[in-house]
């Protein structure tokens, strides 16, 4: 799934602004233009980022990043402001930013900052910024796929799939996970067509799948980097005729 990113801003501009430039990347944008709005939206729906302006009209920005960081330990946040002095930098850093831009500020700039932040986010958490395994590589930060270094282009919901199981690799995933997960439909056959369309893109040979297995009757597993194929779905898939379940 896209990454969540709030933006506490009382500008109107500036958030008509990184919600149109952060949209264009498949961010998902949340918008507050004060710290109370902002701790409401924490509240009640997840972040995987916050941009911060620092000059808010109803307390210091300062003041709103240490209850952030109170509640939300872990939360990446790129603070925004017109202050350039050291002093602002060094205060914000110290109370838990993980980045600091003065405006105005180059969209190019930006994106690569927010990039760099939810890196460091999945590192904490143990998860691979890229992903790699047997030609595959995927990246989580940019949604860029690659086999054998050549890029594969995926819908939106592919990739939502592909995100999930990714992050979940070496675990086997049942049906009702994935489609609780990534979509509202429960018809599993919805689920068979997106894992037929990700193998015919991921796999040298889609009707013999070494990456995305399936486990017969319970739901589909991502081969880990240091996990040799399950020789029971190797083998399912390999005597399963086509269009059966198992080869989807």
């Amino acid at each position: 799934m896209s990454p969540t990113i709030l933006v506490i801003d009382d500008e109107p501009p500036i958030r008509r602004l990184l919600r149109t430039g952060l949209a264009t990347q498949g961010y998902v944008i949340l918008e507050a233009p004060d710290g109370r709005t902002a701790l409401e939206i924490l509240a009640r729906q997840k972040a995987d980022l916050i941009i911060l302006d620092l000059g808010l009209p109803d307390m210091r920005g300062h003041d709103l990043l240490r209850a952030i960081r109170a509640g939300h330990p872990d939360l990446p946040v790129v603070v925004l402001s017109s202050r350039d002095d050291e002093g602002g930098k060094v205060e914000a850093l110290d109370h838990g930013a993980d980045d600091y831009m003065t405006k105005p500020f180059g969209m190019g700039e930006l994106l690569a900052r927010l990039r760099a932040a939810l890196r460091h986010q999945l590192a904490a958490r143990g998860e691979r910024p890229i992903f790699q395994v047997d030609g595959l590589s995927v990246d989580l930060v940019r949604r860029i796929v690659r086999v054998d270094g050549a890029e594969v282009k995926l819908t939106p919901r592919e990739y939502d799939f592909l995100r999930v199981l990714v992050l979940n690799a070496g675990k086997v995933m049942t049906h009702a996970q994935l489609m609780h997960t990534v979509s509202t439909s429960s018809d599993p056959q919805y689920l068979r067509v997106y894992m037929r369309q990700l193998r015919q893109k991921l796999e040298a040979d889609p009707e013999r799948p070494r990456i995305l297995l399936t486990e017969t009757g319970v739901g589909y597993r991502l081969r880990a980097p240091d996990d040799e194929p399950s020789l029971k779905s190797r083998a399912a898939s390999d005597t399963a005729p086509a269009g059966s379940e198992t080869s989807l």
